[in-house]
């Protein structure tokens, strides 16, 4: 099996990072893990083709907003909270808080 890439922490570039939170899949992805957890792609996309969702998945991996492991024949991800603190402080608080928001924002203009 193919070994999951992740670059180190020193190697964190601020511009892979946003390239890979731009997208609003990947928006959703990283706001799942944000509570912690380590999640498989299925459980975190259960809605989108297995293909699409993996591409999602290692953009993100090889960005280095998430970490990925093998085991068995799943992949586990996990948030790189404490890389992405260290590199870029408040970045995730607030790329989060800005997630939420517009979450208020659509569900409010929806019950309007």
């Amino acid at each position: 099996m193919k070994a999951l890439a992740h670059p180190a922490r020193e190697d964190l570039l601020i511009q892979s990072v946003l390239d890979a939170l731009a997208n609003p899949l990947r928006l959703r992805i990283v706001k799942r893990l944000a509570g912690g957890e380590e999640l498989t792609c299925s459980t975190v996309l259960p809605d989108v083709s297995a293909s699409t969702a993996s591409r999602h998945w290692q953009v993100l991996r090889e960005s280095g907003v998430l970490w990925a492991r093998r085991d068995g024949r799943i992949i586990l991800h996990i948030l790189r909270r404490e890389d992405l603190d260290s590199r870029f402080p408040g970045l995730l608080d607030a790329v989060l808080a800005a997630v939420d928001e517009s979450d208020e924002e659509k569900s409010g203009s929806t019950a309007a």
